[in-house]
């Protein structure tokens, strides 16, 4: 039997192809693209290309397939897009088991009608719950609720030699597979924990001037009472751009939202509003499709020590963005900075949090040709435990290959 026939067998006829010049992964060309419609498909074209030796990259709706490291080669692309739906919901509506490929936007319709929702709000438009999962991608609303592990009491994967398991050797999944770029297994679904739809929510807005003031005005809200849902703050860089701004949501019943909301603004001072509408830039990463995007995470009381010594290394303010409350960040630059540049850059950065008590930087994305000049580690490498079961689950390296380093 051969590729072609073994995947249309798994997928159907109309869901698996010879790849063209148009299917490649983050540049890296692809062999045959395969769309199975449920988890037993998954599971068959991973039983078959673990008989052929073949490599394999997991994509849902392909909006992180640029981030971090590109494959180092990739045989099949496997889509996950046609496994969409909610699977199960608790009678309680607490908790509800639902397919990896459905998008975050579809999910959120059909919670809306019970009142509920899932508190991933994350910046890629069009993301599905694999995708997030497998990049621990999160939102504003990390600061309550935590990151996308955070939300998920179990997954099911699809293994490399092809099985649907829960758990391997009575080690549950969940924790392992979230964030690890696809690289242990391939989910096929999830059991996330849900919340209710707040009755009212507001949004206290400050203009702020620089890093240290954001600093403060974070610490303060921290160290006060009111317990915002999410602090982020845009700092957008260079002259001529719009104010840096520093933003706090508040959810919950209409009386204790006014309430604290009235107070945070009292709090922060400097002409701070209380808003009904988050900010224009509210949830979004602060660099486009062609920019370089960096991650930058560690305790939020030094975070701001690592800004201004990117501003330093750049010559220049750069746009940031992100959860100041957590310490996690993002920053954008022009594709047009040098190697050399973003390299010291990267270097400015991991410097002052290996002082200040550790956290990390990382090129999140960038053209190929800038990232092939520059030192990149892509994702956080996979912690110990993790990098174990790698080995073990996956000896051959064959389940997305290079995207994350450092294996071994």
């Amino acid at each position: 039997m051969t590729v072609i026939e073994a995947l249309a067998e798994a997928c159907g006829p109309d869901h698996a192809w010879e790849a063209g010049p148009g299917d490649t992964i983050d540049g890296v060309p692809v062999g045959w693209v395969a769309e199975p419609g449920d988890a037993a498909g998954v599971a068959a074209v991973l039983r078959f290309t673990a008989t052929e030796g073949l490599s394999v990259v997991a994509s849902g709706a392909g909006s992180k397939l640029d981030w971090g490291a590109p494959p180092s080669h990739a045989d099949v692309l496997l889509d996950v897009g046609r496994l969409t739906g909610v699977l199960d919901l608790a009678p309680d509506r607490t908790a509800a088991t639902v397919a990896a490929g459905t998008p975050l936007r579809a999910l959120r319709a059909i919670l809306l009608k019970e009142g509920r929702r899932l508190p991933l709000d994350v910046g890629s438009p069009g993301a599905t719950l694999g995708g997030v999962l497998a990049t621990n991608e999160a939102g504003p609303l990390r600061h309550r609720f935590g990151a996308p592990r955070d939300l998920v009491s179990g997954v099911r994967v699809a293994l490399d030699e092809g099985s649907l398991e829960r758990s391997v050797d009575g080690r549950d999944l969940t924790p392992y597979v979230c964030g690890s770029y696809g690289t242990l297994g391939v989910i096929t679904e999830a059991t996330v924990r849900l919340e209710p739809i707040p009755a009212a929510r507001a949004w206290v807005v400050r203009p702020v001037s620089t890093p240290r003031e954001v600093q403060q005005l974070t610490e303060a809200l921290v160290a006060s009472p009111l317990e915002p849902a999410a602090i982020e703050a845009d700092l957008p860089g260079g002259a001529g751009v719009r104010p840096a701004e520093l933003a706090a949501l508040f959810e919950g019943d209409e009386a204790f939202v006014a309430h604290r909301a009235e107070s945070a603004a009292k709090l922060l001072g400097g002409g701070a509003s209380v808003e009904p509408l988050p900010p224009a830039w509210w949830g979004r990463y602060p660099f486009a499709a062609e920019d370089v995007g960096l991650k930058i995470w560690g305790r939020s009381s030094e975070l701001f020590a690592v800004v201004y010594a990117l501003r330093d290394a750049a010559g220049v303010p750069v746009p940031v963005r992100g959860s100041v409350g957590l310490g996690v960040a993002h920053v954008a630059l022009p594709d047009t900075v040098t190697p050399e540049r973003l390299d010291g850059m990267l270097t400015a950065a991991r410097t002052v949090l290996l002082a200040r008590g550790g956290g990390g930087c990382t090129l999140l994305r960038a053209p190929l040709d800038l990232r092939e000049l520059v030192e990149s580690y892509g994702p956080e490498p996979l912690p110990g435990t993790a990098a174990r079961l790698k080995l073990a689950l996956d000896p051959e390296d064959r389940l997305a290959p290079g995207r994350i380093p450092d294996l071994s």
